[in-house]
């Protein structure tokens, strides 16, 4: 048995079936920096910390020694709790295929935008600097006009390309933004959505828990997202009416290059272009 008990739960393989493929499903969509930073892992629930290559002098023990003590990153663990209705449960196991879900679907998200949020913003309990903190360059401010969006982001792979950064970069985006984005045309009818993505050479991806917007390179290396135990379900308890459950993960993240992302400001209002 491991430390997540799934064994103790009182729930049929059917059931278990759909809980996962709902899970997957969700976070698939929610996961928005996994889709532009390297992945590294999973280690495994015992994985503790991210070793940094680094070391720091400490007061030797006596005469004639050095000491050094080597430097790692902690890994954090998140865990979003969920209940599922034991009616629900034995629903499964007679063949329904549609059970409700919902407080499942809710946890993911916090989950997922959580770990955005660490990603992109940081964390600073957990000790993890999020990309628009870490980055060298000065933040560059989105207008209100989202017809001035390919100015700033082809302004932000200059900055990136002046300072010997290739390409391709991505784009992250709050949901707001990407929603606007995909509905809006320029001048001449072409999508602004195309525009952005060939000025980027990649992908602009919807990322809940992204304040404003972040170019980043996508060459790799750049931003590692240390991952002990991937997003799992556990058992907690239960009861006549529920079973508690919860989705949990452990990681870290650290920036390699500063110069490899810029962080690009929100503004207090949009008008659109259609």
């Amino acid at each position: 048995m491991d430390h997540l008990y799934r064994d103790l739960a009182p729930i049929a393989s059917a059931a278990w079936d759909q809980i996962e493929a709902e899970a997957k499903t969700r976070l698939t969509t929610y996961l928005a920096a996994r889709k532009l930073v390297d992945f590294g892992g999973p280690h495994g629930w015992t994985h503790s910390a991210t070793d940094l290559g680094r070391t720091a002098a400490l007061d030797a023990p006596g005469a004639g020694l050095t000491a050094r003590q080597r430097r790692v990153l902690p890994l954090v663990e998140l865990r979003a709790d969920f209940a599922v209705s034991r009616d629900e449960i034995e629903d499964a196991s007679r063949g329904a295929e549609d059970m409700d879900l919902g407080e499942l679907d809710e946890a993911v998200k916090r989950i997922a935008v959580a770990e955005n949020t660490a990603i992109f913003h940081g964390y600073a309990a957990g000790g993890i600097v999020g990309i628009s903190g870490a980055s060298s360059h000065a933040p560059l401010p989105l207008q209100a006009d989202y017809a001035t969006y390919p100015t700033t982001v082809a302004q932000a792979v200059d900055a990136l390309l002046g300072s010997g950064i290739d390409g391709p970069y991505g784009l992250a985006i709050g949901p707001e933004g990407y929603t606007t984005i995909v509905e809006s045309t320029e001048n001449g009818g072409h999508l602004l959505l195309d525009h952005l993505r060939h000025i980027l050479g990649g992908p602009l991806v919807w990322a809940p828990g992204v304040v404003g917007a972040v170019v980043l390179s996508m060459r790799g290396g750049d931003f590692v997202l240390d991952v002990g135990q991937d997003l799992s379900i556990g058992y907690r308890q239960h009861d006549a009416v529920a079973v508690q459950l919860y989705v949990e993960e452990s990681f870290s993240f650290r920036v390699v290059d500063p110069d490899a992302a810029i962080a690009l400001t929100a503004a207090a209002s949009r008008s659109r272009r259609r």
